[in-house]
């Protein structure tokens, strides 16, 4: 058994980066002008996803949502607290300016997740959470509720470079 989950684990990590890589193939795509390709990889990419999901569910990782926001927190504490620091260490090591701005966004943008997410979790005792429209900086990550600012408090991105999320 031991095995199979590492096994499923690592199916789960292959499946989510092979879902991330075919939407970022799909905009490049797009860019260049070819929707037919870009649509066949968002295809390949939903696959990629029914797939991680069936992984995550065998490992009985989809609990209950207080449960959730709870590993939710968790996730994003282990990255603030140590692996982005860890990697910006890294990468300062090795004058890699670009990865040391990339990690450095990301690091800032997993500092609201927690906050939106342990916010949520006080909440969620209750029912569920006060509804909000989301949007999303598509330069850094960031996400805003209600509506997009002005200016990414983050990367400094203006208010066209927010998607809103449904």
């Amino acid at each position: 058994m031991e095995k199979t989950i590492k096994n499923l684990q690592a199916a789960f990590a292959g499946e989510s980066q092979a879902n991330r890589k075919y939407l970022a193939f799909a905009k490049k795509a797009e860019e260049e002008g070819m929707p037919n390709l870009a649509r066949l990889f968002r295809a390949a990419a939903e696959g990629e996803t029914v797939h991680a999901l069936n992984h995550l569910r065998t490992l009985n990782e989809v609990k209950d949502s207080k449960s959730n926001l709870e590993a939710a927190v968790s996730g994003e504490t282990y990255e603030i607290e140590t692996m982005y620091p860890e990697f910006i260490a890294n990468a300062k090591e090795e004058n890699q300016t670009d990865a040391i701005l990339s990690f450095g966004k990301a690091l800032k943008v997993e500092k609201t997740h927690q906050n939106l997410f342990r916010d949520s979790l006080k909440k969620i005792e209750s029912g569920d959470i006060e509804p909000h429209e989301y949007f999303v900086c598509q330069i850094c990550g960031h996400p805003a509720a209600d509506e997009a600012p002005e200016k990414c408090p983050v990367c400094g991105a203006p208010k066209e470079k927010f998607e809103n999320i449904a």
